[in-house]
């Protein structure tokens, strides 16, 4: 059996890179996982090659910025499978540009997604872990929240709010045994950073300790031991995952 046997996941963003990897690596272990994603996203493929190793996956098609169907998503998924008991919040996306250039509809259409979308999704899972007085919240931050970018002010803000959020729930929810810490992923190989020039990627590499971009399954291990029963006196915790970037 393996060490999340019995226990339901809740994924955001799950149908590439740091979201699919994680799901692959909850469902080894035993959970249910229950992908969630746009509907013009590859959830179906995450799905299936959880369920060719045997291991057990839904998909449900998510849109983090409505707030009501993110209530109804998650209602579904804890009556359908018997609760939530691992919150990832992993769906983001970028809109660069120097911050003297940026458009007021890059600022929010960043911070809609990656904060106001970690709220329309967490409150409702929050409710449900109250009544079973157990839980697992994990957010998918970013080595930008903790030492910023240039070019990336919304991007940071909003990596940089999720931290502050995660150690204010942590706070909150500690007494009903709902633990909540943040990952902080550097350059991860992923679509986003497929985007970056070889001229790019050879200055992000010259800059880090361990000379290579980080893999989604680095970022998979560290969440999959703070969903673990290794990590039952963790909480409030920013683990920065980034090769030496930040130190």
């Amino acid at each position: 059996m393996g060490m999340l046997e019995g226990k339901v996941a809740l994924i955001t963003g799950a149908a590439t890179g740091i979201g699919a990897a994680c799901a692959r690596a909850l469902a080894r272990e035993g959970a249910q996982v229950a992908c969630t994603s746009l509907p013009t996203d590859p959830i179906a493929e995450v799905v299936a090659s959880i369920q060719a190793e045997g291991g057990q996956a839904i998909g449900v098609p998510l849109d983090v910025t409505n707030a009501t169907q993110a209530a109804e998503v998650v209602d579904r998924i804890a009556g359908e499978l018997g609760g939530i008991h691992i919150l990832l919040n992993n769906a983001g996306i970028t809109d660069d540009g120097l911050f003297l250039r940026m458009k007021p509809e890059a600022w929010r259409r960043v911070l809609a997604v990656n904060l106001d979308g970690v709220f329309h999704v967490t409150q409702p899972v929050v409710r449900h872990m109250v009544k079973q007085r157990e839980g697992r919240i994990i957010n998918i931050s970013s080595v930008v929240g903790l030492m910023g970018n240039p070019g990336q002010a919304n991007y940071a803000a909003s990596k940089a709010a999720l931290i502050g959020l995660t150690k204010t729930l942590a706070r909150e929810l500690g007494g009903r045994n709902i633990l909540v810490n943040a990952v902080a992923p550097g350059f991860i190989q992923t679509p986003m950073t497929d985007k970056l020039s070889p001229e790019q990627r050879q200055a992000l590499v010259a800059n880090l300790a361990v000379p290579r971009l980080g893999t989604p399954e680095d970022i998979a291990a560290v969440v999959l031991f703070l969903a673990s029963p290794a990590a039952s006196y963790v909480t409030g915790e920013v683990i920065n995952v980034s090769g030496g970037l930040y130190m």
